[in-house]
């Protein structure tokens, strides 16, 4: 099984009481829920691919936790993953690390990038039943102002109508998901329980922006 997440942002005691307010007594509170919605979730051999952002800590605090955390993990580098540049941190606990990545999940593909792409490659790629064959996968904007914009263009992209090469009026699909950790309680999700949160996620707020 392989699943996602973004912007973990373990031991950033400053996301916890500023930007995210997440809530939480103290840092180390926060750190051990987080692992714990980890574990409860991920087995030994499940997948685990962090849209960047996974620590703020030292490397020798990263190293540590990544002990912690149960199953096969892959980064993508995020803009605050500064551990990687230490020479004791111990790459190893990682399967692979990127900056961008492109992987098949159950017959669709995923790209993979910390940072939103508003134009992916293959957006326009649909299954004959006419449901998105790809999906963009990323992280960076928390729920920001930022992603209140990206959703403002998703808007605007799935309303406008193009024609096809087969000359049919269609309209543009972006399937763009924010896989960040709050939207799942801080628990690694796989494709199809992103689409259902992201879903339910915009559902709600359309909802009560009414």
């Amino acid at each position: 099984m392989r699943n996602y997440i973004a912007d973990c942002h373990f031991f950033h005691a400053a996301l916890n009481t500023k930007m995210d307010k997440r809530g939480f007594e103290s840092v180390e509170e926060m750190n051990e829920y987080m692992i714990q919605q980890w574990n409860k979730k991920v087995r030994k051999n499940d997948e685990v691919v962090i849209l960047g952002d996974l620590s703020w800590g030292k490397d020798e605090e990263t190293n540590e936790l990544l002990k912690r955390l149960n199953g096969r993990l892959f980064l993508i580098i995020g803009n605050h993953d500064r551990y990687l540049k230490s020479k004791d941190f111990h790459t190893e606990r990682f399967e692979w690390i990127k900056s961008y990545e492109e992987l098949s999940d159950n017959n669709r593909k995923v790209i993979l990038s910390h940072y939103p792409i508003m134009f992916y490659n293959m957006q326009y790629r649909l299954n004959k039943e006419g449901q998105p064959k790809t999906y963009m996968l990323y992280g960076h904007v928390h729920d920001t102002h930022d992603q209140r914009l990206i959703e403002q263009f998703q808007d605007i992209t799935t309303s406008t109508i193009v024609q096809n090469p087969g000359g049919e009026e269609v309209h543009i699909p972006c399937n763009m998901i924010n896989c960040f950790c709050m939207y799942s309680d801080y628990t690694p999700l796989t494709l199809d329980e992103w689409i259902a949160c992201d879903q339910k996620r915009k559902a709600v707020s359309t909802k009560l922006s009414k």
